[in-house]
């Protein structure tokens, strides 16, 4: 048995896989076109591992998809790729909405092609699985009631109505074609192997390398934060018990702050790597807000407990504690990553603020 797993190399999509592999003896075909964010060192524990088939490739490319799908004749596919970063997508939209609409696009119909062939069993047990964003259903007020699955979509940024649309694409080829779709909208990841661009990751190598720690606004903008790995558990269970043409809302059950965030992370390297001049506090650095900022997000992922048993294992407590020391026992993986060209991105993303 096989999955056909896209955006394999990035954070998410790697760390599923590796967990993947030490949980399962299934094999995994692994397409991911190894832009900016994805990085193959991610998947070094399993470069030796044979039940891992990495291709180099687009997902737009239908001949190329078409072509995997027929040779590896795989139960489910798990569409992780995705361009994901909201200040990106307002520096450069086109980029988001040729991978997730476009990109989505293409990969369903290889998947209606590839499911239309499939005969008896193996028809019915396979799985579309598309990995969205809770970013999709726009921004709440402290007193609203968290995001559920029947939440309308208001998105307020490129990226965000990029995943929107693509999440409508998926639902549309449920509904039309029967294509046995699942959709997963999750909040903010956090953990092993993430691109330093985001918050976390962010703040924990600006902090080491004594630059400042920027927090937009006021720094009271909310999320809602999952560890990866409890992602990434929520996902098998979505792939082996959820039902066809469904909807599972994803989140840790951790509202925090940005501020609360950045201080958190400040405390615990004040623990685990002591800087004498004092603590790293002293970089934290408010900034002018970006454009289209959501206030707060919060998720009602009561469903996929109640109904596919699944819970986070991790507090945030727990899982930032972890994260902070992974980062700080991989600071080689970081500046690998940090390249020339991540450089000038921060500088033209924090300069003019």
């Amino acid at each position: 048995m096989t999955i056909f797993v896209t955006g394999g190399a990035g954070f998410i999509g790697a760390n599923f896989i590796l967990e993947w592999l030490a949980k399962n003896q299934e094999s995994v075909v692994n397409l991911d076109q190894l832009t900016y964010a994805g990085n193959l060192e991610n998947l070094d524990r399993v470069n030796d591992d044979r039940r891992h088939v990495f291709v180099r490739g687009d997902i737009r490319d239908r001949a190329l998809v078409e072509r995997l799908l027929a040779e590896h004749r795989p139960r489910a596919i798990i569409n992780f790729a995705a361009e994901s970063h909201v200040d990106r997508s307002i520096d450069g939209p086109e980029a988001f909405v040729q991978t997730n609409v476009v990109g989505t696009f293409h990969l369903l119909e290889s998947a209606r092609v590839y499911w239309g062939k499939l005969e008896n069993e193996t028809k019915t047990a396979f799985r579309f699985l598309h990995i969205s964003t809770d970013e999709v259903y726009g921004s709440l007020g402290f007193n609203d009631a968290p995001f559920t699955e029947t939440t309308p979509y208001a998105p307020n940024s490129p990226y965000s109505a990029s995943k929107a649309a693509s999440d409508h694409l998926v639902r549309a080829y449920h509904q039309t074609y029967g294509l046995p779709t699942l959709t997963t909208n999750c909040s903010n990841n956090y953990g092993p192997y993430q691109f330093p661009e985001k918050l976390i990751p962010l703040m924990i190598h600006n902090a080491l390398a004594h630059k400042p720690m920027p927090l937009y606004g006021d720094g009271m903008n909310v999320r809602d934060w999952l560890f990866v790995g409890d992602h990434c558990a929520a996902i098998r269970c979505v792939l082996e018990a959820g039902q066809p043409g469904e909807v599972y809302n994803i989140s840790g059950f951790n509202e925090k702050t940005n501020l609360e965030i950045v201080r958190t992370i400040c405390e615990l390297l004040d623990e685990m790597q002591p800087d004498p001049a004092g603590s790293y506090t002293r970089f934290m650095t408010y900034v002018r807000d970006r454009p289209g900022h959501d206030r707060r997000y919060a998720i009602d992922a009561r469903k996929i407990c109640r109904e596919l048993g699944w819970a986070p294992l991790e507090t945030f407590e727990t899982g930032i504690a972890r994260t902070v020391r992974w980062y700080l026992d991989n600071r080689g993986w970081v500046e690998r990553v940090v390249s020339g060209d991540y450089q000038n991105w921060v500088a033209q993303n924090y300069g003019g603020r």
